[in-house]
C-alpha cells in the first residue's frame, strides 16, 4: 500500500533544506533533484503515516516500508533507486549533527530476479535449423545451415563454434568426429568436453564439407567453418549470419548464437528432465548455473498447463 499522509511541517522543512543543498552545492541536475523530491515525499508520507518524525527513523521502519513497497509491486530495482535517495538525505541529516546514524546505511533493496535465458520455442527452432534458402549463394547457405544445426544440435558457444578444425590434430582446439557423431570443443577454463551431434547436423556438416572445398580455400586450412577469404570464421561474423538467417526463415525474434545454445538446453531438459545430463552437455562447471534452465521448463509446463487444464482455462470459455 502506497503512503498518503502528509508529512509534518518540520519534516518537509528539512527536505526543502536537503533539496536546496543538493541544487546548490552539490549541482545536481534538474531531473536529479526532482527524483530526490518525489522519493523524499514518499518518505515523508511513510514518516507521517508511522506517527514518527524524519530524524526518529529507525532501520527498523525503513525495512517495513520496502516491504510495503514490494508488496505493493515495486520493482527491486526501482526499490534501491529509491533507498540510494534516503540513504544520501540521512547522510546529510548526519553531518548537520541531526541524527546519530543512517538508518538506511545497511538496509538493501530485495534482489532483482535475474532475467531468464531467451530460448526459442521448440517449433522456431525447428524452423531456423531446417530453414533452407532457395536463392543466394549455395556455398554459403550450406556453411550457414550447418552452423544453425550444429548450434542447435550441440548446445555449443559460439566460440567452441569457431574453434572447431575438420579433424583432430595436435594443434586443433577441437574437432567434429562425424562418424562418431560428436564434437570435441575447448571450452570455458580451457576444459575439453564430448558432445553428441545429432542426424540433421550431421547431415548439413556433410552438405558443407562437400562444398567447403570449392570456395577456392587452402588445401591446409583446418577450420571448419570459414569464410571467402578463406580464413576461419570469426564470433563477430557467425552473429550477422545467424541474424540474418533468422530473420530470412521468417522468425519474429532475431536469433543470436547463445540463444540456440539456450534452446537446445531447454528443450533437452523439458524431454528429459536430467539436470545433470545438461550440465554435462553445457560445460558447465557448478550445477546452479545450469538450474536456470529448470525456470524455463516451468514456464513451459505452465503454459502447457494453463492452455490445456479446464480449471486454468479463463472463464467465459466453452464449458
Amino acid at each position: 500500500m502506497e503512503p498518503s499522509a502528509v508529512p509534518a511541517s518540520a519534516d518537509q522543512a528539512l527536505i526543502e533544506r536537503y533539496l536546496e543543498h543538493v541544487r546548490v552545492e552539490k549541482r545536481l541536475a534538474q531531473r536529479t533533484v526532482e527524483l530526490y523530491a518525489l522519493d523524499l515525499r514518499k518518505l515523508g508520507e511513510f514518516a507521517a503515516q508511522a506517527r514518527v518524525a524524519l530524524c526518529e527513523v529507525h532501520s527498523a521502519h525503513v525495512r517495513r516500508w520496502i516491504a510495503q513497497m514490494h508488496g505493493g509491486g515495486r520493482s527491486g530495482r526501482g526499490i534501491a533507486l529509491i533507498l540510494s535517495g534516503w540513504r544520501g538525505f540521512y547522510t546529510w541529516l548526519g553531518r548537520e549533527g541531526l541524527v546519530a546514524s543512517n538508518p538506511v546505511q545497511d538496509v538493501r533493496a530485495p534482489k532483482v530476479a535475474k532475467p531468464l535465458p531467451k530460448a526459442l520455442s521448440v517449433d522456431d527452432a525447428v524452423q531456423l535449423a531446417g530453414f533452407r534458402a532457395e536463392e543466394g549463394d549455395p556455398w554459403l547457405e550450406a556453411r550457414d545451415a550447418a552452423i544453425a544445426e550444429l548450434l542447435y544440435s550441440s548446445g555449443l558457444r559460439v566460440g567452441e563454434l569457431t574453434g572447431l578444425d575438420v579433424a583432430a590434430s595436435g594443434a586443433a582446439r577441437g574437432w567434429i568426429d562425424l562418424q562418431a557423431g560428436e564434437a570435441h570443443v575447448l571450452g570455458k577454463g580451457s576444459k575439453r568436453r564430448t558432445v553428441p551431434v545429432g542426424r540433421a547436423a550431421r547431415e548439413a556438416l556433410q552438405r558443407w564439407l562437400q562444398v567447403r572445398a570449392h570456395g577456392g580455400v587452402d588445401a591446409g586450412q583446418p577450420a571448419l567453418f570459414i569464410g571467402r577469404g578463406g580464413t576461419r570464421l570469426t564470433a563477430q561474423s557467425v552473429w550477422q549470419r545467424l541474424k540474418r538467417r533468422s530473420l530470412r526463415a521468417g522468425l519474429a525474434t532475431p536469433v543470436h548464437p547463445h540463444m540456440l545454445r539456450h534452446s537446445f538446453a531447454s528443450h533437452v531438459l523439458q524431454s528429459s528432465s536430467d539436470l545433470r545430463a545438461v550440465q554435462e552437455l553445457l560445460g558447465h562447471a557448478n550445477i546452479s548455473t545450469t538450474q536456470v534452465y529448470t525456470r524455463l521448463d516451468f514456464q513451459h509446463l505452465a503454459r502447457a498447463y494453463d492452455a490445456a487444464h479446464p480449471r486454468a482455462r479463463a472463464k467465459g470459455g466453452s464449458k
